[in-house]
């Protein structure tokens, strides 16, 4: 091996090359021969070193070569394929660091690949249950004494996180539907617990760590069907917090894997339980006996309010892994001929996503958009969505290509507890129809008899008029895009989506006061985060960043304890007020 003078070690190999490489013609044929060469990632990582060793002759021996294959080729103009910038990005970097992978496209599909055709005659929907934000508050009492002298109801009050009874009512409703199976978008921790001193954190993680458990513990005795999980925010100590690998170990949270690698072992398997311990709470399953794939990916290493995204200058596109992971998976599905349900908790398209990426879960959308069937979050607390474009710039029906499913939050200081149930087919996991299952919890019958409503909103029967939806029809992305259409002109259908966000319990009025019409309809046509239109203060984000705040709960009095004060001044700028976020 002989070190060149930028410091990359060259082999042998490299150099004899090299030797071979004194003029135009020979620099041609290896650069033709190692771009012929490439048919998948490692052939390409290898062709880095005849390209390097061209490279290392000068740039004018590396443009002039690159121009002829090109032209050859018929690739290019040769004046754009000429290429001293390239030569010295070859010559900087290695073919086995980070960089160089990151030069390498998504998989182009190995078969060919196209959406599921329903059948003629559709088979009986299956019903698959969707819950998320439970935000159980272990301490939560109804008893009068102190510090208040009203109780809270036995079964839930809006001004508090859920009590164990309200997510027990919750699980058996969700038992009484006998689903397929059930997804959870996670966030089992009560809200309350925001933040804590540094003393506190060993005695907070095992509080979390005894939560964690409890609940799963209580999805197992009261749900028969399999449940499929994905981590939440809340589900760690301090709130927020997952550091990336490239932390000091011992600041890490493998303890939240460790547990919820056990925890969810009885429903995902051993293979993809193990994948939960070392992939950072994410993992990949196939539902028994269906030609689907649950994708469950830990949405927390793309979270702006994860202060440890932060620890470096090192810009790190792909925090532990994660998007690597994903494609790995939905190529192995691909390959295989099965449809992907993507769960996760945040939903890519909020604010508080950072944009890149949001923008990189976009990418993997748009090439694997035949593949992934489904897509479900949860964070907000609200009865949402948010459609994917393959054109962001020209965002019409025909150019929508996913769409991401969000659920209302158990807990019910965000309107009244709810889940959701989903008719899917059987054969192309598309979604037919949503089922909004909820309890009006100031209903003093409720707090007796703990009965969910049959149903809040049946979107086939309350939107698929709207838009002359057909009986045996998909939720299509496409349908979603449509019926943003109607809520621009018709606002009357905009108010009873409005009322539907919290589930008739907590409704906020949004009409073209302040623009908040068009924003939400905005927010709603915005998986990536980069093009929504809600707009948030930097200095009051700022702050509520560093105290915990969970961006979408209002602080109330059982939210008060925050266990410490912010220590940071920031400086005024009215400038700012007015700026978006993620600019």
């Amino acid at each position: 091996m002989r070190l060149s003078p930028n410091g990359l070690l060259w082999s042998s190999a490299a150099l004899s090359i090299l030797s071979h490489s004194a003029n135009a013609q020979n620099s041609s044929q290896i650069v033709l021969e190692a771009l012929e060469s490439i048919v998948d990632c490692a052939s390409c990582l290898a062709a880095f070193t005849p390209l390097q060793a061209v490279a290392q002759t000068g740039n004018d021996a590396f443009s002039d070569a690159l121009a002829f294959v090109c032209d050859a080729a018929q690739l290019d103009d040769p004046d754009v394929c000429s290429g001293p910038i390239i030569a010295h990005d070859l010559r900087s970097i290695s073919s086995t660091g980070q960089t160089a992978e990151r030069l390498l496209p998504l998989p182009p599909p190995s078969v060919s690949v196209a959406p599921p055709s329903p059948p003629a005659t559709r088979k009986t929907p299956i019903q698959v249950v969707h819950i998320s934000d439970v935000h159980i508050d272990r301490n939560y009492y109804n008893e009068i004494g102190q510090p208040v002298t009203e109780p809270a109801q036995p079964f839930g009050n809006l001004n508090c996180d859920s009590p164990v009874q309200l997510a027990d009512s919750m699980l058996e409703a969700v038992n009484s539907f006998n689903p397929a199976f059930v997804i959870f978008t996670g966030d089992v921790q009560t809200g309350a617990k925001l933040s804590c001193s540094v003393s506190d954190t060993m005695l907070m993680q095992c509080e979390v760590n005894t939560d964690l458990k409890a609940f799963n513990a209580e999805m197992l005795s009261k749900v028969t069907a399999p449940i499929f999980p994905s981590i939440g925010n809340h589900d760690s100590n301090p709130v927020n917090s997952f550091p990336r690998n490239t932390t000091d170990p011992a600041l890490n949270v493998q303890w939240v894997f460790d547990t919820q690698s056990a925890g969810w072992e009885q429903w995902i398997g051993s293979a993809a339980s193990q994948q939960v311990d070392h992939i950072s709470g994410s993992y990949a399953v196939a539902v028994t006996d269906m030609n689907l794939v649950i994708l469950s990916v830990n949405t927390q290493y793309w979270y702006r309010q994860n202060l440890w995204l932060y620890d470096s200058d090192t810009f790190q596109p792909d925090p532990n892994g994660l998007f690597a992971f994903m494609v790995e998976q939905l190529q192995a599905a691909e390959d295989a001929g099965q449809l992907v349900w993507i769960i996760g908790h945040i939903p890519l398209g909020k604010q508080d996503t950072v944009e890149d990426p949001s923008n990189y879960f976009d990418q993997i959308l748009q090439r694997y958009k035949d593949t992934i069937a489904g897509m479900f979050f949860g964070h907000s607390h609200k009865d949402q969505f948010e459609i994917a474009y393959s054109d962001y710039d020209n965002q019409i029906a025909a150019n929508a290509v996913g769409v991401g499913l969000i659920c209302p939050a158990l807990t019910p200081t965000s309107g009244n507890p709810a889940f959701k149930v989903y008719d899917v087919d059987p054969d192309t996991f598309g979604i037919m129809d949503i089922h909004v299952i909820f309890a009006n919890i100031t209903d003093p019958t409720f707090q007796t008899n703990r009965a969910y409503l049959v149903c809040l909103l049946r979107r086939s029967r309350n939107y698929g008029t709207l838009v002359g939806l057909p009986a045996d029809s998909e939720l299509t992305p496409a349908f979603w895009h449509n019926l943003t259409e109607v809520f621009t002109t018709n606002d009357t259908a905009f108010q009873m989506f409005n009322t539907f966000i919290s589930r008739g319990g907590d409704v906020t009025p949004c009409d073209a006061t302040d623009n908040c019409q068009n924003t939400t309809i905005c927010d709603m046509r915005a998986f990536r985060s980069p093009n929504n239109c809600v707009c948030i203060f930097y200095q009051s984000s700022m702050l509520r960043i560093l105290n915990g705040f969970h961006p979408f709960r209002t602080p109330t009095r059982a939210h008060s304890n925050l266990g410490g004060e912010v220590r940071v001044l920031l400086p005024e700028d009215r400038n700012l007020q007015n700026a978006r976020a993620s600019e």
